[in-house]
């Protein structure tokens, strides 16, 4: 067994209950509803930009303030840089102060959760239902009425606008 593999085990037990409730806080009781997607990441590296790639299959996280879509505040929907699911839509879009886009709740059933101890402690990280790829964190410190804030990487989405056509699920 590897030693992360070894330490993340030891730490979840005392955090149980709370792994728990932020898994059931982040599905919103709508899983199951999305087929995943099985492509290799060889597949979505000659698709995407390195960076992008980075970001979505190497859970990278771009710097803070990087993203155009900080400051994009039109009426649309963000999917998915990956597989063009629909992830957020506009009205749910908010400036948290944080440097990445943020919102107060994802399509329902199209994101998954897990724990994350990267920074030691426990945060929830989620990921595109249909291909996996990372998206960002989900905080319990949003706006009311949720209290959450789900903090995003800019590259791991792109934005359509409401009179655009959304674009095709890719395969």
């Amino acid at each position: 067994m590897k030693r992360r593999a070894f330490l993340r085990r030891i730490v979840v037990l005392p955090f149980f209950p709370a792994w728990l409730s932020s898994q059931a806080m982040a599905s919103d009781g709508a899983q199951g509803t999305i087929r995943p997607l099985k492509k290799s990441h060889h597949a979505w590296r000659e698709l995407l930009s390195p960076e992008a790639f980075q970001v979505l299959f190497e859970e990278h996280t771009e710097e803070p303030g990087s993203s155009e879509l900080n400051g994009e505040y039109r009426e649309g929907t963000y999917i998915c840089a990956a597989c063009y699911l629909p992830l957020f839509e506009s009205r749910h879009k908010y400036e948290s102060g944080t440097g990445w886009p943020s919102f107060t709740q994802p399509v329902a059933g199209h994101v998954e959760t897990k724990p994350d101890y990267s920074l030691i402690f426990m945060r929830t990280e989620y990921h595109c239902a249909r291909c996996g790829g990372h998206q960002g964190h989900v905080f319990k410190d949003g706006p009311l009425p949720r209290g959450e804030r789900w903090c995003n990487n800019g590259l791991a989405l792109q934005f359509v606008l409401q009179s655009e056509p959304l674009p095709g699920l890719r395969g």
